[in-house]
């Protein structure tokens, strides 16, 4: 299989996706951080829905097809990412979520993708902290879900692929069980436009924001706290082309004042409920 990830604009041509299964519609809520908005009887619906809108966009979608009894493995974005030289299998921070690799790491075989490296030992890192600003330069935040551990191996992976590795403290905003990824805070919308969270970004990645040429879309704030961080959480398909949570409406009028396309599919009681978004349901493959 063709494949390689070192943008988060390029066009979006290959992703993995996991189906909801038991695990995510029998979950106990209380267990796995959810919202009372949680509503297994639609997830199946929202899931559906999404697919679609990929597969309309032209993206090719790969299966994980393992069963698994953790809730969170919808959200494929997180336990691996992908460079151009292949796979590195991360080390997820939250508890429940151990493990979860592994689902990724048989994918990756099954697919003849390479796997170059791996979070391993007492590191934890989750994908979902770490954001592609170009094909040499990839930022990572330091919070609840990656350690400095976890930084520091995706610096010595990175080594050889001639990548920068920028890394910046993530604020502890919700508190240690929330799901506050750098992702949760800058999404980029298209060559050098970033939509941001500017009140809780850091300020020395605010500054490499600027020296790299970036125009900053700034999130409503009340969109932001009403969608528990996930207004911000938006999928790029390619450059200036967008899906986001529909509900939004100030947002989507922010991306559209600066160009950008906005696709919208309803999923409170998926996204809204779990704390993941479009970008988290996707474990890009190939970007071209």
């Amino acid at each position: 299989m063709n494949f390689g990830v070192s943008s988060m604009v390029l066009p979006l041509k290959k992703v993995a996706l996991l189906r909801p299964g038991a695990s995510l519609l029998e979950a106990d809520i209380n267990k796995w951080h959810y919202s009372n908005i949680f509503n297994p009887d639609k997830v199946q619906s929202i899931y559906n829905n999404f697919a679609k809108l990929l597969t309309n966009e032209g993206v090719e979608i790969f299966w994980i097809e393992e069963k698994t009894n953790i809730a969170d493995a919808i959200f494929t974005y997180d336990a691996s990412m992908m460079t151009k030289s292949g796979a590195i299998l991360m080390s997820p921070g939250k508890e429940l979520r151990k493990g979860e690799q592994n689902l990724h790491r048989n994918f990756y075989k099954h697919n003849n993708i390479p796997i170059i490296g791996e979070i391993a030992g007492n590191a934890t890192a989750e994908a979902g902290d770490t954001l592609w600003l170009d094909d040499n330069s990839l930022i990572v935040g330091k919070g609840f879900r990656t350690n400095q551990e976890g930084v520091n191996q995706i610096k010595e992976i990175m080594k050889p692929l001639q990548v920068d590795v920028f890394q910046f403290d993530i604020p502890v905003y919700m508190g240690t069980e929330a799901c506050l990824h750098l992702m949760s805070l800058i999404s980029l919308v298209d060559h050098r436009k970033a939509f941001v969270y500017t009140p809780l970004l850091p300020v020395s990645l605010f500054k490499l924001l600027e020296e790299k040429g970036f125009t900053l879309i700034n999130a409503p704030e009340d969109e932001f706290l009403s969608s528990n961080t996930l207004s911000t959480n938006i999928l790029t398909i390619s450059p200036g082309k967008c899906i986001m949570i529909d509900g939004f409406p100030k947002t989507r009028e922010s991306l559209e004042n600066f160009g950008i396309s906005v696709k919208v599919f309803s999923a409170d009681e998926l996204c809204i409920a779990c704390e993941g978004g479009p970008t988290c349901l996707t474990r890009p493959l190939l970007r071209s």
